[in-house]
């Protein structure tokens, strides 16, 4: 079996941004230290809840180097470092493993995307250029590319391919990697709702927007199923249902950064285009703070 990067929940963490818009460092190191504090497993920065898209490269650099001083190896930090230039990806990716980054999480392609063997030729391009471990992502929604069972078992056979994160939400199609990959390639739920589906499947756990005002729970209901206790895993995943929907109730990151602040942690707005949250979805968010038990100190 392949050397994993982590087991259980890896937190996609935000990125705080201050009034004028800048990247709020300070907070970030906190948010960090909150996390490892609280039992998270892996810190993936810079993904698409941590607003890569509108970061420049000094930025998302200089955040990645942020959790990395923050984390002291204590978790592993993976950056997100994917791109649809290649040439881009591996660029960033090799400026970023100068910063001791644990691993590096590579989304597919969007916009230009490819086809089957272009993705297969695209990550390892990166992969054997990096020389570090990577998880694959796969978000067809955001980017209109799939990556195919029959494409992760040709990647799955890279030694530096070391996991994927899964938000296609089609269980079929993951099965059939999980089936087909087996021990060469851990996969992750990249949906919230869907932890405990995907776990039944083999799955080595979740990368997780939840986990940004939960990460015990999440870390729980990962390792409570890892630990024989299903019952209690499926009952956690069923009681903050609610609450991991209503962040998305809008596009990631929009509604976690208003639960973040409701909870009276001060992330800042989202970069535009992404703008500010509608007063429906604060009081949708707010409702599902208020029933999931969580502190509420900013009411709209």
């Amino acid at each position: 079996m392949k050397q994993f990067l982590f087991k259980g929940s890896g937190v996609a963490l935000v990125t705080p941004m201050r009034e004028d818009g800048s990247v709020n460092f300070d907070l970030l190191e906190k948010l960090v230290q909150y996390q490892i504090a609280h039992h998270t497993d892996a810190i993936i920065i810079c993904g698409t809840t941590g607003e890569a898209p509108t970061l420049d490269d000094e930025e998302h650099l200089a955040a990645i180097a942020c959790a990395v001083q923050a984390a002291k190896h204590r978790v592993p930090v993976i950056a997100g470092t994917g791109s649809n230039n290649t040439r881009h990806a591996i660029e960033l990716s090799k400026e970023a493993k100068k910063l001791d980054v644990d691993g590096f999480l590579l989304v597919t392609p969007y916009y230009n995307k490819t086809n089957q063997m272009g993705l297969v030729e695209h990550f390892t391009k990166i992969v054997d250029e990096v020389q570090s471990p990577c998880i694959l992502y796969n978000v067809p929604s955001r980017t209109g590319v799939n990556i195919q069972p029959e494409t992760y078992f040709a990647l799955s056979k890279h030694p530096l391919i070391v996991g994927a994160k899964e938000a296609s939400g089609n269980f079929s199609s993951i099965a059939q990697t999980i089936t087909l990959c087996g021990d060469d390639l851990p996969v992750y739920s990249g949906n919230d709702d869907q932890i405990v589906p995907l776990l039944s499947l083999g799955g080595m756990g979740v990368i997780s927007v939840l986990a940004n005002l939960l990460p015990e729970i999440v870390h729980e209901i990962c390792y409570a199923y890892f630990d024989g206790e299903c019952e209690l895993s499926a009952r956690l995943q069923k009681q903050y249902l609610d609450l991991a929907q209503a962040l998305f109730c809008d596009v990631n990151p929009i509604p976690v950064k208003a639960a973040l602040s409701l909870m009276g942690i001060d992330v800042g707005h989202c970069r535009l285009p992404l703008p500010t949250p509608t007063k429906a979805d604060i009081r949708r968010v707010q409702n599902a703070l208020l029933s999931a038990g969580l502190p509420v100190m900013r009411c709209c």
